[in-house]
């Protein structure tokens, strides 16, 4: 009845959806681990209600023979867990959707909607197999069965994740996924539903991750040996991943009362000579201006990992946005240098973390990594990143008798000392100082010390990230685009197939590559894809560079863009 994937395409997109609480995360992990374990590229991305019970989440897993990263609005198979489902999610259903369910718990919600329904016993084979909590293992098992993914797999997963409980709590569980396999396996056989995706061997030497572990392993490679934060969502996945390994890391961890405190206690460790990264979201920044324009002052040395949401305040706490570039790059009172990275995939965002701190280090100054919710919440399959042996660059120096903290440098780099390390004195002050760190009301100091700090952009502009070109490079149309983007935008343009048209991608975007330029003056046609109402990189471009593009692709409804959204946009812009 239902074969997939349809046609030319080469993927399967499945969507989960299921009250807060009922375990739809627990599936979607049990599920990305089954697919890969299988031999299958996956991506996965989930969006939840700002609420502890109740609403209504979901997860989106991409299934594929070859790598595939970005999000998609068509649903191939949908297995709703409750009803209720939300009018987005039904938005996306189609004549071609395939609707995995319980008639039983679902009654007729799906009746007057697209697609075929399957109806799967869920809740009767959930009580045959002990309790209606096992409805969802029940349903991973019929995926598992439909993909042939082993069932030892699934036997490591309940062993890893109720294994303290108990050996029946394992064993009732895994009872639960063989009824769902054999099921899985009766609708393959029979031709009603079915897989067919070809596995490729070269996934069994990959790993899965998602933003916020890239995040954390980055900090930890870059040296990274304090973390503090106050929970936030979407940046609380690194607070927690760093907590849960903290031990192995050799990472001091500190959960602080606020966001003023936590950004604080990062410049009390920097200035002990601690290389820290505070993680949080827009409204936490805001709460910590003061301080970071104080490390702007003081020449403490902080890396920010700044995950994004839509705001103004709490806006929508959950959701995604790329509304906070502007905030990064002037948010804090006075003017002092700053880095701005916004990686645009996995790998980009370990290495850009680690390169953060490198230069948080080297030029004395606070250095921001800019993800989302839509990026801290993706993961796929990647190689295994070789973070391990990156150089961690140290620049702290041993303090002489003579020493100055603040001592005029060409580069205007002082050398940086911490307390105790030689014989001088290491002093810092939040006011205007002089060279020693004592406070100096005076307009002629003031106007030297002021520019000794910003001549260090001359070194942070020679040093840039370049942006990277995707596609022919005698271009003659460009879409351009930062963060988390990359992927959709690159597999959008795929699909479009413009022979003249590249994508250029910025992972820095403050300060803006001096390559920037050169590229966007190439083309005879600039469209911009921002995840922001207004624009901010564009406007940015405009104020730096002098370059207006007048064509954007914008959205600020607190999803992320979906592949055929750009499409769409840029079908519109570029025909």
């Amino acid at each position: 009845m239902a074969r997939f994937p349809v046609g030319e395409r080469r993927d399967i997109s499945i969507v989960l959806c299921g009250a807060a609480g009922q375990g739809v995360q627990t599936v979607e992990q049990l599920l990305v681990k089954l697919v890969k374990g299988a031999g299958y590229h996956v991506f996965a991305n989930r969006e939840y209600m700002s609420r502890v019970r109740g609403g209504n989440n979901s997860t989106e897993i991409r299934v594929s023979s070859q790598p595939v990263r970005a999000l998609v609005d068509r649903i191939d198979v949908l297995i709703p867990m409750s009803g209720g489902i939300r009018d987005n999610i039904r938005a996306r259903l189609d004549d071609e959707t395939v609707i995995v369910g319980d008639r039983e718990a679902l009654g007729e919600e799906f009746a007057e909607l697209p697609g075929t329904f399957l109806h799967i016993p869920l809740a009767s084979l959930a009580r045959e197999a002990g309790g209606r909590v096992f409805a969802n293992v029940i349903a991973a098992g019929v995926m598992a069965g439909l993909f042939e993914a082993p069932e030892e797999i699934m036997e490591r997963y309940f062993r890893k994740r109720f294994g303290h409980k108990s050996r029946e709590t394992v064993d009732r569980n895994m009872q639960a996924a063989r009824m769902g396999i054999e099921r899985g396996k009766e609708l393959a056989s029979e031709g009603t539903l079915a897989f067919a995706l070809q596995p490729d061997p070269s996934v069994e030497e990959r790993v899965v991750f998602d933003g916020a572990h890239a995040v954390s392993l980055g900090a930890v490679s870059g040296g990274c040996d304090f973390c503090c934060g106050y929970p936030m969502s979407p940046a609380t996945g690194v607070l927690t991943f760093m907590a849960q390994n903290a031990h192995t890391f050799g990472v001091a961890m500190e959960q602080v009362e606020d966001e003023i405190a936590a950004i604080n206690m990062a410049l009390g460790a920097s200035f002990a000579g601690a290389r820290p990264v505070v993680t949080t979201s827009g409204g936490g920044v805001s709460l910590m201006c003061e301080g970071i324009s104080l490390s702007g002052v003081a020449e403490l040395p902080v890396v920010v990992h700044l995950a994004q949401r839509p705001g103004p305040a709490t806006g929508m706490a959950t959701r995604t946005e790329q509304g906070d570039l502007e905030l990064a790059v002037y948010g804090g009172h006075g003017e002092f240098p700053r880095l701005v990275y916004a990686p645009g995939s996995l790998e980009e965002a370990v290495r850009l973390t680690h390169r953060a701190l490198n230069m948080a280090d080297r030029y004395q100054t606070p250095v921001f990594v800019l993800t989302d919710q839509y990026f801290i919440n993706s993961y796929y399959d990647l190689d295994v990143p070789e973070c391990g042996s990156w150089e961690v660059e140290r620049h702290i120096v041993e303090a002489g008798p003579s020493y100055r903290r603040y001592e005029m440098a060409e580069d205007g780099v002082s050398p940086r000392s911490v307390p105790g390390y030689g014989e001088g004195i290491v002093g810092v002050d939040s006011h205007e100082h002089d060279e020693e760190g004592h406070v100096w009301e005076d307009f002629e100091l003031r106007t030297r010390m002021n520019a000794k700090r910003l001549k260090k952009m001359e070194g942070i502009r020679s040093e840039t990230v370049p942006p990277t070109l995707v596609g022919p490079k005698d271009y003659t149309r460009l879409v351009l685009c930062w963060g988390s983007t990359l992927h959709i935008v690159e597999e959008a343009l795929r699909q479009l197939q413009l022979p003249d048209t590249a994508l250029l991608h910025l992972s820095q975007v403050y300060p803006l590559p001096a390559e920037t330029e050169g590229y966007l003056q190439q083309a005879e046609h600039v469209v911009a894809v921002e995840g922001n109402a207004t624009g901010q990189l564009c406007n940015l471009l405009r104020q730096e560079t002098g370059f207006l593009v007048e064509d954007r692709v914008l959205t600020w409804k607190g999803l992320q863009f979906s592949v055929e959204e750009v499409q769409a946009g840029l079908r519109e812009h570029l025909a």
